[in-house]
């Protein structure tokens, strides 16, 4: 369960500052965060067959006993899932072929679904991905389910409910997450790349990251199949996760966790242990892939910044004070990097897992600020040359201030 921070965030003038407040003073939504609106004029079309589809219709509470719009009543097969992460994982697993796809978009493709059944099919997402305990890496067909949750919910408007468990499916593969470019990767084999590429070559070069566990199975997040309509766009995901106050609190404790169990894995030069001087990449040197990482870091925190601002100006988070309490109460915690370096390489879960330290100190809102802290604190603490320290500060600001005012 999320928690943790002490609620010391100050809402006043906290929309004005970052001039993310609807220009007219409006909080009507619009724009591309204006996603999937519902379509009010088809419900009395539809009215007719919707119990026919199994699909409950409650009664409003008002004086004119108006029908709400038709939702969507789990069956109890289904809820059964939410307690049974093996029978969840066989659920929502597609194959390598993804022929099952059809059948997981059909589980969680909902526009409204009654009661508490988006938060249990969020449950379900989570069991069905998450590995089965510390120290346990994901499975292959972990792995698959993940993407195909992905893909199933992509060009979605989630029900209200189900964000969070999503949200932490993605925190259990944040390190696959990170590779999703928006590409294609058609040189892929399938959804999931086998243990075998999580280890180092001859130059020590891993393709799908570094640190990596041994013996666990990659989602390829970016693999897209269009024979089996199969598009698992983390971009657009977390953009409609963003909008939750929970899932945008388990989101950016995934990402901060994830920079301490990084840095603490550096040398005392601010480099890559595993690095080899290479004929084929005569230009690299140890800090190539950590500058790439660390910036990537920076840009995904930068962007869950950006999409707080930007559903801000367009309505959809009417109050940012309330916003960013909701979200500091749910968040975790600091997470510090250890004082010397480390040579573990822990399964993904285990790094979305990682112990906070305590409360979060300062604005939790200026990502930049809860970047700094632990990075500083770090090189501090590990003696990095400072040349080194204040190159890594700045390549860090560069992206973080690219993320956060990239225009959507």
């Amino acid at each position: 369960m999320r928690g943790g921070g002490s609620n010391g965030d100050s809402g006043d003038g906290r929309a004005e500052g970052l001039g993310v407040g609807p220009a007219d003073g409006s909080t009507e939504p619009g724009g591309r965060f204006g996603l999937l609106r519902k379509h009010w004029l088809l419900a009395s079309a539809v009215a007719v067959v919707v119990l026919a589809a199994g699909i409950a219709v409650p009664l409003s509470g008002g004086a004119d006993d108006q029908v709400n719009d038709p939702c969507r009543q789990l069956p109890a097969s289904v809820r059964a899932l939410a307690d049974d992460p093996a029978a969840a994982t066989k659920a929502l697993d597609p194959g390598d072929d993804l022929a099952r796809l059809g059948s997981v978009k059909k589980l969680l493709v909902h526009e409204k679904v009654c009661g508490d059944g988006a938060r249990v099919l969020g449950r379900i997402v989570d069991g069905a991905t998450r590995s089965a305990g510390k120290g346990d890496p994901h499975t292959a067909a972990q792995a698959r389910s993940a993407y195909a949750v992905a893909a199933a919910l992509h060009d979605t408007e989630l029900p209200t409910g189900l964000a969070p468990g999503v949200a932490r499916m993605l925190a259990e593969y944040t390190l696959d997450a990170a590779r999703d470019n928006g590409f294609s990767m058609k040189s892929e084999p399938g959804p999931v790349a086998p243990s075998e590429q999580a280890l180092p070559d001859e130059n020590g070069w891993v393709r799908l990251g570094r640190f990596l566990a041994p013996g666990e199975a990659h989602t390829t997040f970016a693999y897209v199949d269009r024979a089996a309509d199969a598009d698992a766009d983390i971009e657009y995901l977390i953009a409609e996760l963003a909008r939750d106050p929970e899932a945008f609190a388990i989101l950016y404790d995934a990402e901060r966790a994830n920079l301490a169990h990084y840095l603490e894995r550096l040398t005392d030069e601010g480099g890559d242990p595993g690095f080899r001087p290479s004929r084929r990449e005569p230009s690299s040197t140890a800090t190539t892939w950590p500058d790439n990482d660390l910036q990537d870091v920076a840009d995904r925190v930068g962007t869950l910044m950006k999409y707080r601002a930007a559903y801000t100006r367009d309505g959809t988070i009417s109050d940012l004070a309330a916003f960013d309490r909701s979200v500091r109460e749910r968040t975790r915690g600091t997470f510090r990097p250890a004082d010397r370096q480390l040579n573990t390489r822990p399964p993904m879960g285990d790094i979305a897992d990682r112990p906070v330290v305590g409360p979060v100190r300062g604005d939790l809102m200026d990502g930049r600020y809860q970047l700094f802290t632990v990075l500083d604190r770090w090189a501090q603490q590990r003696n990095i040359p400072p040349q080194r320290a204040v190159a890594m500060r700045q390549l860090m600001d560069d992206f973080y201030v690219r993320a956060l005012w990239l225009r959507i």
